[in-house]
């Protein structure tokens, strides 16, 4: 593939994650990846020369040389990076959550719709697996739990555990549910975190009767990632670290209550991989991304409504 077909890439911020988007980039064949950018240029410097690219200090200089970039940079300044990009026509990747506040998010998506530029955002979840694989499974579900818990990371400490991991089941429970949230009752608590809540839990209720009940904690020994979902005919378990999903239905007919176990097969997935790929395939299609801007924004608006119930 020349260079002229091959979709001219860079990331914005390359500290933990973004130093996984520089690496997945510079493993396909599409891309070219331009450079990679960070205010601290020694880190820019170190995986530049990992991913065999150029290193950048100031976002500016890759004006004119991207057709697309990931941004991974603390969530304060996704909004003027997305903004600058996006006017310029260059596609966004826009990793989690996609602004500070959902009014920015709005302006993001409009901006996006006026410059014909792609802006998708990195709910990547929705590339694991298990959710690969569960596609057109669910029905009408009436009730969904989620837990999300890990040790306390020691980054991403610029916003609380809403916008910093429940963020991800908040997008899951929205593509799950398929309907609009009508009422949000929550709890938040600090526990390491300086004014910023690490345990949270929620508890929403949607238009069409579905109920969500969504737990997250960035401070708990255990690290658990899954969703249950029950509808009339099933209950299905996702299993986010493990890529499972099981699916027991009951059994029709049967005298007495029983339920049997569908056999699921899951071809485990890099999720960041799969959700870069998306992206780049989205521009060379100009198809809907998987996660639009527009998903994004109605991610963030539930997790404001859910700080807002938990008084932060």
């Amino acid at each position: 593939m020349s260079s002229r077909t091959k979709i001219r890439a860079a990331v914005i911020g390359v500290g933990y994650l973004g130093r996984f988007h520089a690496q997945k980039y510079a493993m396909m064949e599409d891309v070219e990846l331009v450079g990679v950018v960070d205010a601290d240029l020694s880190r820019a410097g170190a995986v530049a020369e990992e991913v065999k690219t150029r290193a950048f200090k100031d976002p500016a200089a890759l004006y004119g040389l991207v057709d697309a970039v990931s941004i991974a940079t603390p969530t304060e300044h996704h909004y003027r990076l997305g903004m600058d990009f996006l006017s310029r026509g260059v596609h966004v990747m826009m990793e989690k959550p996609v602004t500070a506040v959902s009014g920015e998010a709005r302006s993001l998506v409009k901006e996006a719709a006026a410059s014909k530029a792609l802006l998708q955002v990195g709910h990547l979840e929705r590339f694991n697996g298990a959710m690969l694989a569960l596609e057109g499974r669910i029905k009408d579900p009436l009730y969904i739990e989620a837990v999300r818990t890990s040790p306390f990371p020691n980054r991403s400490t610029d916003v609380d555990v809403i916008l910093d991991v429940m963020i991800h089941d908040i997008d899951l429970v929205l593509s799950i549910a398929r309907s609009e949230p009508v009422k949000v009752e929550a709890v938040a608590i600090p526990v390491v975190s300086n004014g910023k809540a690490d345990f949270a839990n929620a508890r929403v209720t949607f238009k069409s009767g579905c109920v969500a009940n969504i737990t997250a904690s960035r401070v708990s020994k255990e690290r658990v990632r899954k969703i249950n979902v029950v509808q009339p005919d099933a209950m299905i378990t996702i299993d986010y670290a493990a890529q499972g999903l099981t699916i027991t239905r009951t059994v029709p007919g049967s005298p007495v209550a029983a339920q049997v176990d569908d056999s699921i097969t899951v071809e485990k997935k890099d999720s960041l991989l799969e959700e870069l790929k998306s992206f780049i395939n989205a521009i060379k299609t100009g198809k809907e991304p998987v996660v639009s801007g527009t998903d994004g924004m109605a991610a963030l608006e539930l997790a404001e409504q859910i700080q807002s119930a938990a008084n932060v």
